[in-house]
């Protein structure tokens, strides 16, 4: 899934005073006065105060941190019902959090951050009564922990992300985020850095993506998000990071299926039953909410909880109505189908036989944004992967003679089909055995197991399904 673009929070002093030197310089260009190296003299004096990031650095920007908290925490308490007299600390405490940004340059030295025992000062600021001092954490957090930064620097990060879990970053985040609205830029940045910094966590700590939801209440944050009718980036982003969460944890799966989560992404994407997304975020949120859908379809109980919400029944309108979302519905009723009698005949009692036989002969709405041919290989792949759970799970009666009846039709055509299939996706596999067999020694080194999934993903998985109906026809007989 493309990464959402995150703003980050400007100095806007800065860009003042340096549009304001511009424009200076401008006008003194036409000063013939102007003394050239005297301004060269300044440029390079002003390079050359620009400090080395080191470990005493560390130690300088940490200490004048801690001061500026413990002047302003006094402050608060001397003058709680006079802000005038705190103002001016809060001002000098945010220039403080700012400079503690530069340490995104230098993540070897997160471990000594750690050390020195300013994790726990750094987010105790979530809470502070100032809400802008509260997001100019979260913009510091966002950017120690950006993916950018901490590429190639693993054990720094963990050690960072370890310090962060232990001293309850998630709780202190997701809480934070109650009191920001989404009617302010400011705010509103806010909320992008608070999920891209739990993000950034999970992609560092895995486990991270199950403790957020066990600690927090962030799952009902976001299905609250996925609500909203309207598209919005931050409902982009909501189905993004959701995404994310339920990918393989079986914990999540249960516990939103318990949060009625499956019923909320059903009706997130039934908003795109007869329309397409409007733009290529809209779309792309559209692919998220569908991710979730098939990850919510995981346990069994997720299953019947579908079943309940004529989840069947929808994702056959979809595919009716052949708009964007076509392929997606496919790929959901493939997972609501595995190893789940029910649906099976669901599916034939609310007539998707002939929607889906449709498709497996090769019907499939082709536009723009499907047309390449990996979009149309995957759909044949769980359109076979369908039919097989089909005759899985219909194993006698009227629904498995209306199932049989569909590959009589038209002289066998749909027979013909799936021996074009097996011909094709043999020669594929055999390909791609020869081409294992072919490899030296020391050119890759793998064992059994590496070599039966590098098969599978040269198509031997959907070679075996397709066997399998072949199999299921002939005993039919």
């Amino acid at each position: 899934m493309e990464q959402v673009k995150h703003r980050n929070n400007n100095n806007n002093a800065t860009k003042r005073k340096r549009e304001e030197n511009e424009s200076h310089f401008e006008n003194g260009n036409n000063n013939n006065n102007i003394d050239l190296s005297l301004l060269e003299a300044l440029e390079k004096s002003s390079h050359s105060s620009v400090e080395v990031l080191d470990l005493r650095t560390l130690k300088k920007l940490v200490l004048s941190f801690e001061r500026r908290l413990r002047d302003n925490i006094e402050a608060r308490l001397k003058y709680p019902d006079q802000p005038e007299k705190f103002a001016d600390s809060e001002i000098e405490l945010h220039e403080e959090i700012e400079k503690l940004k530069i340490l995104a340059g230098g993540p070897e030295l997160y471990p000594e951050l750690v050390n020195l025992n300013t994790i726990p000062s750094i987010l105790g600021l979530l809470s502070h009564e100032n809400s802008d001092i509260a997001m100019d954490v979260v913009g510091l957090l966002q950017d120690l922990t950006d993916e950018d930064v901490l590429e190639d620097n693993d054990e720094p990060a963990r050690v960072l992300v370890d310090s962060l879990v232990e001293n309850n970053a998630l709780d202190l985040l997701v809480q934070n985020l109650s009191r920001l609205s989404e009617n302010e830029q400011d705010e509103m940045t806010a909320v992008y850095n608070t999920l891209a910094t739990i993000e950034n966590m999970i992609e560092v700590k895995p486990s991270v993506a199950e403790l957020v939801c066990e600690r927090t209440k962030l799952l009902r944050w976001l299905l609250g998000k996925i609500k909203v009718r309207e598209f919005d980036s931050i409902k982009q982003y909501a189905s993004e990071i959701l995404a994310i969460l339920l990918q393989n944890s079986s914990a999540n799966q249960n516990r939103l299926g318990q949060m009625n989560g499956v019923d909320v992404v059903l009706q997130a994407v039934a908003l795109y039953k007869s329309r397409d997304p409007k733009s290529e975020d809209e779309e792309e949120m559209v692919e998220n909410l569908f991710d979730c859908l098939c990850c919510l379809l995981m346990p069994v109980e997720n299953k019947e909880r579908f079943m309940k919400a004529e989840g069947v029944e929808l994702m056959i309108i979809i595919m009716k109505q052949k708009k964007l979302a076509y392929g997606s519905a496919i790929r959901a009723i493939d997972f609501a189908m595995t190893k789940y009698p029910p649906a099976c005949e669901r599916f034939v009692d609310v007539l998707g036989l002939k929607t889906v036989f449709a498709a497996f002969m090769g019907k499939i709405p082709v536009s723009k944004k499907n047309k390449k041919e990996s979009y149309q290989e995957e759909l044949e792949e769980r359109l076979i992967s369908l039919i097989a759970s089909l005759f899985g799970g219909i194993l006698r009666g009227s629904r498995r003679e209306r199932l049989l009846s569909k590959f009589v039709e038209n002289e066998c055509e749909k027979i013909d089909r799936l021996m074009e299939l097996y011909v094709r996706y043999s020669d594929r596999v055999k390909a791609a055995s020869e081409r294992l067999n072919n490899l030296e020694f020391d050119e890759l080194e793998m064992d059994e197991e590496e070599r039966y999934n590098r098969k599978l993903e040269s198509g031997l998985y959907t070679l075996q399904l397709i066997a399998v109906i072949l199999g299921y026809l002939w005993s039919s007989e």
